[in-house]
């Protein structure tokens, strides 16, 4: 049985990879930078996840999930999500209060209990974030999304899920009535900074950053 610090880092490995799926490998000093620990540190858990056969891994080298580290990280992928979801849609916790519970509860091993949920919540296919929930098999469901940055003058879109899930960012989305399935109309683009002027729900026109905008996933 992996220890919860080896399950945080396998986790860790596959959410880098995400970032870049052409080239999944990961530095050292991004994971360390990812968990918030000293390379040394990091180094001293590759070495012993590489004796477990759950990572591809040279000193000084790239960092690879092997076949077997990449199944078990999608597992603990798979459960944070689930219970996400329950946290959210059956006790109603708040988006922004989730990720930090569902980081406890992830650890809980029984692959029943995990199915059980997934049956319990209707089989979803994203956590309240717009994220994907890995399927038992190791599957990930995918949805076409573009960044609203990206949306043109004129062009209705929904939103599908977040790039920033910071407490702040969820927060903030949430003041401004923005949720999953939100409604948004990009009205302007002001030229100085980038900033967009945005209808939400056909209620009053929003100005946002470009941050903002940077932040949030859309579907045309």
């Amino acid at each position: 049985m992996l220890s919860y610090t080896e399950e945080n880092y396998l986790k860790a490995l596959l959410m880098l990879s995400f970032q870049n799926e052409e080239k999944p490998e990961v530095g050292t000093n991004d994971m360390a930078a990812y968990l918030g620990v000293k390379p040394a540190t990091a180094t001293d858990m590759l070495k012993k996840l590489k004796e477990k056969e759950l990572v591809l891994y040279e000193k000084y080298g790239k960092i690879l999930l092997s076949d077997l580290g990449r199944k078990k990280a999608t597992a603990i992928l798979r459960k944070h999500r689930l219970w996400e979801t329950f946290l959210y849609k059956k006790l109603d916790f708040s988006w922004d209060e989730v990720h930090e519970v569902a980081e406890q509860l992830e650890h809980i091993q029984s692959e029943k209990l995990v199915n059980k949920l997934e049956e319990y919540l209707d089989f979803p296919e994203f956590d309240p974030h717009g994220d994907p929930i890995p399927k038992a098999n190791g599957d990930i469901p995918s949805i076409d999304k573009t960044l609203l940055s990206a949306v043109t003058i004129g062009e209705a879109c929904k939103v599908v899920a977040v790039k920033d899930t910071s407490a702040l960012f969820l927060q903030y989305l949430e003041k401004l009535k923005i949720t999953i399935g939100t409604k948004i109309k990009v009205t302007e683009v002001i030229d100085f900074d980038g900033s967009l002027n945005i209808q939400i729900e056909n209620a009053a026109t929003r100005s946002v950053s470009m941050k903002f905008a940077d932040s949030l996933f859309v579907k045309r």
